[in-house]
């Protein structure tokens, strides 16, 4: 049994949502997203929250279970505070700049970088050497967040690059003479 699946989800006060077949749609303060759902399981809303049950118990539809049901509860908590990614960066002159709807990125190279920012995807830089990504799915910030530190990973020797704010990036020993 799925320990995740059985929880029922618990709707704020300023989410609605609508169920028709598989498909659910979640509207909140920050704006409406949706999502199929697998056949395997069925959903139900009652008063207000929701609850993922499978439909039969084979092994696909338990499978299906815990995922479906995380997944709605993503969409709900996109509509309601939404999701962040704090990117740092590390080096001399690795500055961020955002003009527009163009994130500037100045990392070491004989030129800079700019980075289109998607417009389901909020960009702000309160810092040059930070960049902070929110956004209502979960999915294409974290795609964002990827895309933007893929421009300059983070280096084992002095940690120069594009690191999250919780990241750790384990130092190697330089050589020895």
């Amino acid at each position: 049994m799925s320990r995740i699946g059985k929880k029922p989800i618990i709707l704020p006060e300023n989410v609605m949502a609508n169920i028709t077949g598989q498909k659910i749609e979640v509207k909140g303060p920050n704006g409406s997203r949706d999502f199929v759902t697998s056949k395997e399981v069925e959903i139900n809303l009652n008063d207000n929250q929701i609850v993922v049950k499978p439909r039969n118990l084979s092994k696909k539809s338990r499978q299906h279970w815990g995922m479906n049901r995380t997944q709605i509860a993503n969409l709900i908590e996109g509509v309601t505070t939404g999701f962040t990614k704090n990117l740092e960066l590390n080096g001399v002159g690795y500055r961020a700049a955002l003009q527009g709807n163009i994130l500037k990125l100045s990392l070491g190279y004989s030129h800079d970088i700019d980075f289109e920012v998607p417009e389901s995807v909020k960009i702000t830089v309160p810092k040059p050497t930070e960049i902070i990504i929110n956004g209502i799915d979960q999915q294409i910030v974290g795609q964002v967040a990827a895309n933007i530190r893929e421009k300059r990973k983070p280096e084992p020797y002095k940690g120069k690059g594009i690191r999250y704010k919780d990241e750790y990036v384990f130092a190697k020993e330089g050589k020895k003479k």
